[in-house]
């Protein structure tokens, strides 16, 4: 197989893109041509995923130039996985986008946009270059600030400059840390890298530089102290373009902590404890913070920061286990956050609102529609055998064998918020009987009956596939096990990355 296959996820979403703004005045056009560059990336992702799940990780030299000269392209099982779940809720964002997105939105660069952002996240995905990193970063920052501004409406403005002004402050981070990279090193590859940082004697500087990575890869995934960001600004914008930050933005940032510490920088004691207390204070506070609220986008939002501290309660004990069940948690996470915010765009134009009072009868109107939110609600809590259960199980198990009690609390808290706050949507915005003064308001009365069938199909459809793959994730959790077993093992030996890029 030709090596340059691998970046063809980003050369097809780059593509299309460019297409889209060529056909900048048809809004019809961009639509077929975002929906054919959704399905080549998802068709290649997965047959490249195959290609290194059976078989060897695969490199790509830029310009030909040897590692660790050139620009590399990684694609290990880790990488596609991820990339491949980017482009399975792409495409399901984007055929929902056909009934929620306004015209408006839509002739303004929406599909141009959102194809430019998974372009720079399949770059993160797939580079090996740490500085490339940082370009495909940036390029995300930049595309997510202009469809979360894409209206102009007064709460988006305001959650945008939080959100740009916190990522701002992340990448000054990674880019401070790369430069300190750089002059103790002399190279940006990160297999080169790995190398060399372990033969330097003063720990110190390599120390002080995991810790500046650990912040500006934190702020990016939400993790405790600086999360505020997050539930600040992505309850603001359209259902559409909200699924997007939440299923995918915070996931990026997860996975460079998983590189960066698995390959550059070995964990230690003192980086391990640190990551087990940020991952309490994290499923803590996000947890207390979902709890609070009735508006349900402000809840989810919580919901993402306090699940992003599984991802680094399972790095930091870094045992085979505890990687396993948080990159199965990852394949879980990415999927349902992504349909749990396209089903609240959904409930939101069945009664008009995103407030658990004003909610109601939901499976009194739409039986069918509330089977769908009810396997959602519950895959997201984590109800046997849905898909947000196995991994639990094994992230429980972990810190029990490993005394890590105030970590099991703070797992088992977060599990019954989540539980909880599910069983809350579920009985106010479904079951109990909507007060009638909100029917009788003109702003609160239900737009979802007025679409056409047609319409109605083009957001029932999206929510049910991505449903269909948890569904599958969780029924078929033995593959998705046996996947993550492999990354676990990867990230655990990162002389096969190294050996891979470098000869």
């Amino acid at each position: 197989m030709n090596n340059v296959y691998i970046v063809l996820p980003v050369i097809i979403h780059m593509i299309t893109a460019i297409l889209c703004l060529l056909s900048w005045y048809s809004v019809n056009i961009q639509k077929v041509l975002s929906v054919i560059g959704n399905t080549a990336g998802l068709i290649v992702s997965i047959f490249l995923l195959k290609e290194v799940y059976t078989g060897p990780i695969l490199t790509m030299q830029g310009g030909g130039w040897a590692a660790p000269f050139g620009i590399t392209f990684v694609a290990d099982t880790f990488s596609l996985l991820l990339v491949s779940l980017t482009c399975i809720s792409s495409l399901a964002i984007t055929l929902y986008s056909f009934g929620a997105v306004t015209r408006h939105r839509m002739k303004y660069g929406f599909f141009v946009i959102v194809h430019f952002l998974i372009m720079g996240l399949n770059g993160a995905f797939l580079t090996g270059d740490i500085f490339n990193m940082y370009v495909w970063f940036e390029i995300v920052i930049i595309a997510s600030f202009v469809l979360m501004t894409l209206g102009g409406e007064k709460p988006q403005m305001e959650g945008a400059i939080k959100y740009v002004a916190l990522n701002m402050l992340a990448s000054t981070f990674f880019l401070t840390a790369i430069g300190i990279l750089y002059g103790i090193t002399g190279s940006l590859n990160m297999a080169d890298l790995a190398q060399k940082l372990a033969a330097i004697e003063n720990r110190g500087i390599v120390n002080i530089t995991a810790l500046m990575f650990f912040v500006g890869f934190g702020i990016k995934s939400a993790v405790f102290p600086l999360y505020f960001w997050l539930p600040s600004s992505y309850h603001t914008p359209p259902s559409t373009i909200a699924a997007i930050f939440g299923g995918l933005l915070t996931k990026v940032g997860v996975y460079a902590l998983f590189r960066m510490f698995s390959l550059l920088f070995p964990m230690d004691n003192f980086m391990q404890n640190l990551m087990i207390i940020i991952a309490i204070l994290t499923m803590l506070t996000g947890a207390i913070g979902a709890w609070s609220k009735i508006n349900i986008r402000r809840m989810f939002s919580y919901l993402i920061v306090c699940h992003i501290g599984y991802f680094i309660a399972g790095l930091g004990m870094f045992t085979h286990a505890a990687l396993m069940a948080a990159i199965f948690y990852l394949i879980h996470d990415i999927i349902i956050k992504t349909n749990i915010f396209l089903m609240a765009g959904i409930m939101y134009k069945m009664k008009r609102s995103f407030n658990l009072e004003e909610l109601g009868s939901i499976h009194k109107n739409y039986p069918y529609f509330s089977i769908i939110a009810f396997l959602i609600l519950f895959s997201l809590a984590g109800l046997p055998p849905l898909s947000g259960f196995w991994s639990k199980i094994y992230l429980f198990g972990e810190a029990i064998s490993l005394e890590r009690y105030a970590l099991l609390f703070a797992l088992l808290f977060a599990s019954f918020v989540t539980l909880f706050l599910m069983a809350k949507i579920w009985a106010q915005a479904f079951w109990k009987q909507r007060p009638e003064k909100f029917d009788l308001l003109e702003d609160r009365k239900d737009k979802y009956k007025e679409l056409k069938w047609n319409k109605k199909l083009i957001l029932l459809g999206p929510v049910a596939f991505l449903l269909m793959i948890s569904l599958w994730i969780g029924f078929g959790a033995d593959l998705f096990f046996q996947i993550s077993d492999k990354i676990a093992t990867e990230l655990q030996n990162p002389e096969l990355y190294i050996k891979a890029v470098l000869k």
